[in-house]
């Protein structure tokens, strides 16, 4: 999608994962739009869009802030990510990204705190969130899986397991850009902010 093209290939060279983190992050879901199937994976899919802005505190390319955006998950006992938006603001992340685990990210600018309002702004669109958690803070332990589509058909997949705490949060949502209108709903959902946690991104295979 236009939102995650670059021609650029000339990016820092980023260690190996597995990649471990310290982070923040706000994540928040919808019922996908009519539009959302196209920016998906092909095949089956389950009507859910999951997103999320990410602030990594320390990692093996530095600090950085992320967000990324599944417009539909593939079904499974774990439902899994495909990833046709992400960017950060880590020119070695978007190496770390684009190699490691076929993501394609690009790179933005971010300001503010990720666990109240927060955006993301790159050459033609804007996202941004403000979190209103409520609540007690909980522990969290638990992953996500990626399976980004590959030029040949198959799939790459990769895991992200988290350890931390979170809280429940109501998060307003606005997006403009190319197409990001058509399939990341504004408004306010139902999301989480993760205070503090302790994540780890494994090798795709």
């Amino acid at each position: 999608m236009p939102e995650s093209s670059t021609d650029r290939d000339d990016w820092p060279v980023s260690p190996p994962p597995p990649w471990p983190a310290d982070v923040r992050a706000t994540l928040w879901w919808h019922r996908s739009t009519p539009d959302a199937a196209q920016f998906g994976p092909g095949g089956k899919t389950l009507p859910f869009t999951l997103a999320m802005m990410v602030d990594y505190l320390e990692s093996p390319v530095g600090p950085y802030r992320e967000i990324l955006a599944s417009p539909v998950l593939r079904p499974g006992v774990i439902p899994a990510m495909a990833v046709p938006f992400i960017a950060v603001d880590s020119e070695p992340s978007v190496h770390g990204g684009r190699t490691h685990w076929h993501l394609p990210k690009v790179l933005a600018e971010f300001t503010g705190d990720v666990t109240a309002t927060f955006s993301a702004t790159g050459d033609s669109w804007k996202v941004t969130t403000a979190a209103s958690p409520k609540g007690p803070e909980l522990p969290i332990a638990g992953g996500l899986t990626f399976a980004q589509p590959l030029e040949d058909g198959g799939l790459l997949r990769a895991t992200a397991k988290l350890r931390g705490r979170f809280r429940y949060a109501r998060v307003d949502v606005q997006a403009t850009g190319p197409t990001l209108g058509r399939w990341l709903r504004p408004g306010t959902h139902h999301g989480i902010v993760i205070t503090r946690g302790r994540m780890s991104t494994g090798p795709g295979r």
